[in-house]
């Protein structure tokens, strides 16, 4: 009976719960349809041009006159460490931290200004060619995770602020 009972007291809770969905509406919804309306500006650099596609790719199709502009800086580091007795360094972690800023390209306001980052371990192994692959791969992964992070944190801002994302 207790279970009975205990079970009914969370269905009605779980019923109250106030969650919805972020790209409800499919690529019709209010998300969706602001996220391909934002443009990303040129990012220089290796790192720059692959997360440019990144986010290129996950923003969907832009519109011909973009209503924002999302500014990307990037920071790309490798950090040597695991120093072995002769001084050689046999890991390293590459860092790629992004400070993003979404503007309102009609009038140049900054609507959102945040920061993302991950990391990634690298083996530093006897072939300097294997070595700069992964270090490279490393960055591709990187690019990709990083991207995501940048999408999803404007896809929030977007369901939260009604404002920018009326026509």
């Amino acid at each position: 009976m207790r279970a009975v009972l205990a079970l009914a007291l969370t269905a009605s809770l779980l019923s109250s719960c106030t969650l919805r969905p972020l790209y409800s509406g499919g690529g019709r919804g209010q998300v969706a349809t602001t996220l391909r309306s934002i443009t990303v500006a040129p990012i220089p650099g290796r790192a720059g041009y692959l997360m440019r596609g990144a986010l290129v790719e996950r923003l969907g199709e832009g519109q011909q006159t973009p209503r924002y502009r999302l500014e990307v800086e990037l920071d790309d580091r490798i950090t040597g460490f695991g120093i072995r007795l002769d001084d050689a360094v046999t890991r390293e972690r590459r860092t790629l931290r992004a400070r993003y800023r979404l503007v309102d390209a009609r009038v140049g306001t900054v609507l959102l200004d945040a920061t993302a980052g991950s990391d990634a371990g690298v083996d530093v192994v006897g072939s300097e060619y294997a070595t700069v692959a992964a270090e490279q791969t490393a960055l591709e992964r990187l690019s990709q995770v990083v991207a995501e992070q940048i999408v999803s944190r404007v896809a929030l801002f977007i369901t939260r602020t009604p404002t920018p994302a009326q026509p």
